[in-house]
């Protein structure tokens, strides 16, 4: 019994789903990163949300247990959604427009307001800023690129 070459081969993943899942694993990493002391400076000053929390990871951007959390979701759901080229396009596209409104919110808001809950300070503000471009930026550069067409989806191989 003859098997075809392409019974075995697994689904070519697309430039974007690749990206994507890249700039989720880098979420991951941020996340737990920010539950361990040494990484994380003042680690007993973590606190679950607000602008008290004196944490700092890596010394220089204030977190909190919400901040960590918020990462730890967006990478998981960016992984799931990189599994199609279309989920890892609208993670890249639409997760680069929220944090592009987490930007100015952060920008807008006062620090030691009661609405910095997440909390934000400026070197937040300059990686919300970075992040909110280098998603968008890969979601048009990785969208519908030279392999896009040759990803299987749902099992068939689109044209």
């Amino acid at each position: 019994m003859a098997t075809s070459d392409t019974q075995h081969r697994k689904p070519r993943r697309a430039s974007i789903q690749k990206g994507a899942a890249l700039v989720s694993i880098v979420f991951l990493l941020v996340g737990v990163a920010g539950f361990i002391p040494g990484i994380t400076a003042n680690y007993s000053a973590l606190r679950f949300a607000g602008h008290h929390s004196e944490a700092q990871l890596f010394g220089y951007f204030q977190i909190s247990v919400l901040h960590n959390v918020v990462h730890l979701l967006f990478g998981v759901a960016g992984l799931l959604l990189a599994r199609t080229a279309l989920g890892a396009r609208n993670f890249l596209l639409y997760g680069g427009l929220a944090y592009a409104v987490l930007f100015f919110y952060g920008i807008l808001i006062e620090y030691q307001s009661s609405a910095n809950v997440v909390p934000f300070d400026d070197a937040d503000n300059a990686l919300h800023f970075a992040l909110a471009v280098g998603m968008l930026v890969l979601s048009f550069l990785l969208d519908r690129g030279p392999d896009w067409r040759d990803v299987v989806v749902e099992g068939k191989a689109s044209v």
